[in-house]
């Protein structure tokens, strides 16, 4: 049996946590494999909907184990914070017992989101972008070797090790951004949080998902972000700091590339962007404020406007290249119903010349899109349920998307309810 891997083929917020909660119950484990609580994946059902940071989306089946990997990294509040609103909600994760924490996932610590704070700040205009979580400054303490891991929590000498690593910040703080701040309260929210995981079964995820594999049950790997926001691959320095391909997957919970089985791209049906960074569809206009009026385009986490655009086919093509997509999942077609043109970036012109692919200085020279017309479709689909019930000028946009990109659009997205989703093949 092999690994099953989705993630997102854009720049993040594609839909991915729906698409994993209407899989979920197919599967026996629903497995993390990086990014942090800079994550937000919007599920809806049962007319209530939740947002989930670093928790798997398939956390709502009680038969369906849910493991935050080894790639992932955790914020012990924010994790404290959503696990007690899920209580709230009617869903007691301690009492489930359906949730594992992987003893080498790496911590974020309070000093490492006031870092990222400070980073970001003298940055000034140049700044990433970054959500402010902490990310950045947790994987560098890892790359670094210098982080603390969930298995630390257990050892005898934590607060020591914890003591450590903040007094480096604290100095770092003071030396490069002349703060000095008090620590009091976060230092308590910290350790009261760490509490709370401590509840929960930490273990040694490689060996869980591999025991997994070798019983014949179903694993999906679930990644956060998007493709073009992967650190190596990624529009560079415009990314997040861990692999959002497949290949994180194998890192991120410590399976062979030999077990990967399905790989699940997903995509909108027009592009959004978070952040700073090149987005050659962009539509700084009317048309793009509308896209993100009809399609809510606001960062489940963060709130933030989202950038919007029409589809990028070669950054789409470039995605699926480096994962070995072999289905594609589209979301949000309904946000452009009632647009009577739609538009698709074939090419790139760049410096003269015209290319179809994601040049390596696509920050610092303009890819200017060469767009393709479309005929739209009036038609809402919000309550369709049936093939035939698909609009035929949709149609005709899936077939070209799927004969432009040579994977088959396996899922189609009409809506935010788990409900609102057909298999196309």
């Amino acid at each position: 049996m092999a690994v099953d891997v989705l993630l997102g083929l854009q720049w993040g917020d594609e839909g991915k946590g729906k698409i994993v909660d209407v899989l979920s119950a197919d599967y026996d484990l629903i497995a993390r494999f990086q990014g942090g609580p800079n994550a937000g994946h919007t599920l809806e059902f049962d007319g209530k909907k939740f947002v989930l940071n670093t928790i798997p989306s398939g956390i709502f089946f009680e038969n369906t184990l849910n493991l935050i990997g080894n790639g992932v990294i955790i914020d012990p509040i924010t994790l404290k914070k959503e696990i007690e609103k899920l209580k709230d909600a009617g869903h007691d994760l301690l009492a489930k017992q359906n949730l594992v924490i992987a003893k080498k996932a790496h911590l974020i610590l309070p000093t490492h989101q006031l870092l990222d704070a400070a980073s970001e700040k003298k940055m000034g205009e140049g700044k990433i972008g970054s959500t402010l979580k902490g990310i950045g400054p947790t994987y560098m303490d890892k790359t670094g070797r210098n982080g603390l891991r969930v298995g630390d929590v257990t050892l005898p000498d934590f607060k020591e090790r914890y003591k450590k690593l903040v007094d480096k910040h604290l100095t770092m703080l003071e030396s490069l951004y002349g703060e000095k701040p008090d620590l009091t309260e976060r230092d308590q929210a910290f350790f009261d949080a760490v509490e709370l995981i401590k509840k929960f079964p930490l273990v040694d995820s490689e060996h869980l998902v591999n025991n997994y594999i070798k019983e014949g049950k179903k694993v999906l790997a679930e990644g956060a972000q998007g493709a073009m926001l992967d650190i190596d691959f990624g529009s560079y320095p415009f990314v997040t700091s861990s692999n959002t391909t497949a290949a994180g997957a194998c890192t991120g919970l410590g399976i062979a590339p030999r077990q990967i089985g399905e790989v699940i791209g997903i995509f909108k049906a027009y592009c959004t962007r978070v952040g700073g960074g090149p987005f050659p569809t962009e539509l700084d206009n009317e048309t793009g404020e509308e896209l993100r009026r009809i399609g809510h385009e606001f960062g489940a986490t963060t709130g933030r406007p989202r950038r919007t655009g029409w589809i990028d086919l070669p950054a789409l093509k470039y995605a699926i290249m480096l994962s070995g997509v072999t289905q594609l999942v589209m979301t949000k077609a309904d946000v452009l119903s009632g647009f009577e043109k739609i538009y698709a970036c074939t090419n790139y012109n760049y410096l003269g010349e015209t290319i179809d692919f994601m040049p390596y200085d696509i920050c610092a020279v303009e890819a200017v899109p060469v767009l393709k017309e479309i005929d739209g479709w009036k038609e809402d689909i919000t309550g369709i349920t049936e093939l035939s019930e698909i609009p035929a000028r949709l149609k005709s946009y899936i077939e070209y998307l799927e004969g432009e990109l040579g994977v088959p659009v396996k899922y189609l997205s009409v809506g935010p309810d788990r409900k609102q989703t057909l298999v196309l093949h």
